[in-house]
């Protein structure tokens, strides 16, 4: 039966209503003088079958050992046939009060159980008129089980108006409360008799319904339900119960319209639930959502502090302060343990919508305008306050209006978040979102050590980025040079761009490195790969490249050596002495490019090689842009091949660029489109070194975004003036060591340098000696005046002078010796024609005042 067809069908009148049940009119001697149609249709019996005889013949008592017939006591259907099944079972418990349980028999001889009650006739007497036929009483019957269905329904009734958790209230059609039950009491706060009459708008007033697509106020919902007919389900209605001033409840409301069997609208009926605590923990539920969503969105200490502060003000609290660690803010470390006072703590993240809300810190002198401590300055809590609590306890703290809880990870605590809630209900005229409660219960509590727990993970792993990332850069300052002294022979200027921004390090470098006789090498290389591994090759290489160019070797020979190095066999590269080479080092050492060029100021002579990289560009006075034809030597440690050097003269004020194929080659266009862009950029005038650098860079790698790490390194040539330098060409002659202290002290006379002229005679003359003795002419001697005093002796032979310390009793070998003691430093250099022994000397302090 539909819910329509069951409304149409109810009888609200009792089973035992005499207008619908069984009805029996008995004299006084329990004869049978009146007989209603509904006890023919309870027993079967017509009225003249039943008159005249007595009740007995109907009606029984019960059997005395409370055996009844199975489903006795269900409503038999009309010409249902008899039940069948077990004889007997249980009897049906105790009669309902002021009535009689019997056992009545149907025409068609099955039994059935009925209830019974005796009502006496006015001026009936007690029944002494026996046989005189009179009526004495009415019985009524119903069946049993029609009776406990009926008291189920008013049972159900009954709780529906006291033992309901859900509101129930009736409107009339003027919208006044004409009823509700006791849950809806609660919720107003008084009696039905106080607020009997009143309208819900005024119950509820400031109230409204949040979902969307329904009016807004309860007089329009209600008018819709009683003009419509049409119930509403679910709605949730947003107010303040009277019963609870201040604070905002939510409800799930629906609606129905209240009408009879004739269609006529009495009002509109209202079930109302109270479902604050579900709409909270769904509320804390998104809240976490939310924190895992917009948390750690950057793997930043002081970022993801801010990030806390901001997603948990107004929806949890209406302040929030995190307070972290100094070292783990500045450096990524764990702080240390022990006592409060030792945790040094900075403020990086606050948020609030209450200027009321007390902060219990105390701050601590302010750091200079811009500096870290002024962006985060330095915070301390008295001893016993909350926080100071916390930290001593390594947990959580719960103080009136105040939560403080510990970002712990593992056994050590990063800091301190503190959730405040504000004692005022309302903050610029709005409830908060928590209601006006000044502390918080325990699913909140809960709620904040989760998402405590939760920013600790992201604040950790942002520390241990921060730590990685700092060594990565220390790595990486070490590995190139940050800081490149100013070179008599070049102006320079560089740009490097990793391509993981991530550690900020790569495999590509470059040097600048000084050389003897005023020149300078510069130098570039590319290791295969990116990140620790490809740096940490790297610098290796670049030690390599600087310790044999500080032997003088020409480029072509530097990277045979470097070549030689990179390809020795297994057994010999860096590995575990117990275990296997590594292979990464085998990886990326093998098909790394160079390239290494020395210029000599002083006979504007370039001379480079290249081994798997790209030649440089050269960009002539006249701002004419070329890529020489160097010949191109295979990547490092394949070998097979030989590497060639090209010699070039450049005219003064000529731009020598080195890069990395990073900064020509992308995804959108091949090396010889980029190359020809770096041509263009280089051709254009610039103010400085500097701004081409910045210039290429951003024409060549817009947002500072490569796939492959970038070096570009300037190189603007310069020459000394021919007052800087004196050379002489001697014979291989005894007497050529005179002359060539005389010339020698002549120079320094000229320059006032007197003050070198002794010791720059032992040197010249030691040198000469030397290349007259062991060498062969012609000799040449030359003396540099740069950022020191440099003098040169050149001879044809090959063979390399040696330091030794002589015995006492040797006759000779001190000479060299003794120019050691005298010079900053000394060395040997070779050139086809044969060798030169150089020595280098500072000024007398009296050139620099």
């Amino acid at each position: 039966m539909s819910a329509t067809r069951a409304a149409d069908a109810a009888d609200f009148r009792g089973p035992l209503d005499i207008s619908r049940a069984a009805t029996v009119v008995l004299d006084g001697r329990d004869t049978v003088v009146g007989w209603s149609p509904a006890a023919t249709a309870l027993l079967g019996y017509s009225p003249r079958e039943a008159a005249g005889r007595p009740l007995s013949a109907f009606l029984a008592p019960l059997p005395a050992d409370g055996t009844l017939p199975a489903a006795s006591d269900r409503p038999a259907t009309p010409g249902a046939p008899a039940p069948s099944g077990p004889p007997a079972r249980p009897g049906p418990g105790p009669p309902p009060t002021g009535h009689e349980i019997r056992l009545a028999r149907h025409r068609d001889g099955h039994e059935l159980l009925v209830v019974t009650t005796l009502c006496p006739l006015a001026g009936a007497g007690d029944g002494g008129g026996a046989g005189d036929g009179a009526p004495g009483r009415v019985l009524v019957a119903a069946e049993l089980g029609e009776l406990r269905q009926w008291e189920s329904r008013l049972a159900l009734l009954q709780g529906l108006a006291t033992q309901s958790p859900v509101g129930l209230a009736i409107y009339d059609t003027d919208l006044r409360l004409t009823w509700s039950n006791t849950a809806y009491e609660r919720e107003i706060g008084k009696s039905l008799a106080e607020y009997l009459g009143m309208r819900a708008d005024e119950l509820y007033s400031g109230g409204r319904f949040v979902t969307p697509g329904y009016p807004s106020t309860l007089d329009a919902v209600m008018h819709h339900v009683i003009d419509t007919g049409e119930p509403i389900l679910d709605l949730h209605f947003q107010g303040i119960p009277p019963s609870d001033p201040g604070t905002e409840h939510l409800w799930s409301c629906s609606y129905y319209r209240l009408e009879d069997a004739h269609g006529h609208v009495f009002g509109v009926c209202e079930d109302s639930f109270d479902i604050s605590d579900r709409q909270r923990a769904q509320q804390r539920l998104a809240l976490l959502v939310e924190v895992g969503r917009r948390i750690g969105t950057v793997l930043d200490v002081v970022t993801t502090a801010e990030e806390i502060a901001e997603v948990t003000v107004p929806e949890f609290a209406a302040a929030v302060r995190v307070d972290i660690a100094r070292v783990t803010v500045m450096s990524g470390e764990l702080p240390a343990t022990g006592s409060p006072a030792a945790m040094d703590l900075l403020r990086v993240g606050e948020h609030s919508v209450d200027p009321a809300a007390a902060d219990a810190a105390e701050p601590l002198h302010p750091g200079a305008p811009g500096s870290p401590v002024d962006r985060y300055p330095p915070v301390a809590y008295p001893p016993g306050s909350p926080q100071d609590r916390s930290l001593a306890s390594g947990g959580l703290v719960l103080d009136d209006n105040v939560l403080v809880v510990p970002l712990r990870v593992g056994g050590s605590v990063l800091g301190l978040v503190t959730f405040v809630r504000s004692p005022r209900p309302r903050v610029s005229g709005r409830p908060l979102a928590h209601g006006p409660a000044t502390t918080f219960d325990n699913g909140e509590v809960a709620l904040a050590d989760e998402l405590a727990a939760r920013a600790a993970v992201c604040i950790d792993n942002a520390r241990r980025f921060t730590r990685e990332r700092s060594a990565s850069l220390a790595l990486q300052r070490q590995l190139l040079p940050h800081h490149v002294p100013p070179q008599s022979a070049v102006d320079i200027a560089y740009r490097y761009l990793p391509s993981d921004d991530v550690t900020g390090v790569g495999g590509d470098w470059f040097d600048v490195i000084p050389l003897s006789g005023t020149r300078v090498g510069l130098v570039v290389g590319d290791v295969v790969g990116h990140g620790l591994q490809a740096a940490a090759t790297m610098g290796r290489l670049r030690t390599s490249v600087r310790a044999f160019a500080q032997l003088d070797m020409a480029p072509d020979e530097l990277l045979t050596r470097l070549d030689d190095l990179v390809g020795q066999p297994l057994e010999e590269r860096p590995g575990p002495r117990d275990g296997p080479p590594s292979d990464a080092y085998d990886e990326l050492t093998t098909g790394a490019t160079c390239l290494y060029a020395v210029y000599d100021p002083v006979s504007r002579r370039c001379v480079m090689a290249r081994a798997g990289h790209l030649p440089p560009a050269v960009v002539h006075p006249n701002k004419q842009v070329t890529f020489p034809d160097l010949p191109a030597g295979p990547p490092l440690g394949l070998g097979g091949l030989p590497f060639e050097s090209m010699e070039i003269e450049l005219p003064v004020g000529s731009l020598l660029a080195l890069f990395t194929d990073g900064l020509v080659e992308a995804r959108d266009h091949d090396i010889d489109q980029g190359l020809d862009a770096l041509g263009r950029v280089l051709g254009t005038p610039a103010a400085s070194l500097d701004e081409l650098c910045d210039r290429a860079v951003s024409a060549l790698v817009p947002d500072a975004t490569t796939a492959d790490d970038t070096a570009l390194l300037l190189a603007r040539t310069r020459q000394l003036d021919e007052s800087q330098v004196a050379e002489w060409e001697l014979p291989a002659e005894a007497v050529t060591v005179g002359r060539a202290r005389e010339l020698a002290t002549g120079r320094l006379a000229a320059w006032g340098l007197e003050e070198l002229s002794f010791a720059t005679e032992l040197v010249v003359s030691e040198l000469v000696t030397n290349a007259v003795r062991y060498g062969g002419g012609p000799l040449r001697l030359r003396l540099i005046r740069d950022r020191t005093l440099l003098c040169e002796v050149a001879d044809t032979g090959h063979t390399s002078p040696h330091l030794r310390h002589s015995a006492e009793d040797d006759e000779g070998g001190r000479g060299l010796f003794i120019v050691a003691q005298l010079v900053q430093r000394w060395g040997t250099r070779y050139t086809p024609a044969g060798k030169t022994i150089w020595t280098e000397q500072a000024f007398p302090p009296a050139e620099f005042d």
